[in-house]
């Protein structure tokens, strides 16, 4: 996982880097952990506008990291 996500990051593949970090999510092993991924997957998605920001805020909620009220904000450019 470490090397695709450094591949990942070292090609600009946006895409790959929040499958990744998602996954990486699913496996952490402790609550901390999944919150640094999901938080890292959830940026990229932000970022790109992708399709995965409803799950990965809904995820965020859930564990207390993301305010159920608190729209997504795409970043400015």
């Amino acid at each position: 996982m470490d090397r695709a996500l450094l591949a990942a990051h070292a090609h600009g593949d946006t895409e790959a880097l929040i499958s990744y970090y998602t996954l990486a999510a699913d496996h952490a092993q402790s609550p901390d952990e999944e919150g640094f991924f999901l938080t890292q997957a959830y940026v990229f998605a932000l970022e790109s506008n992708h399709s995965s920001i409803p799950a990965l805020q809904s995820r965020l909620i859930k564990s207390g990291r993301e305010q159920e009220d608190t729209p997504p904000r795409l970043p400015f450019r």
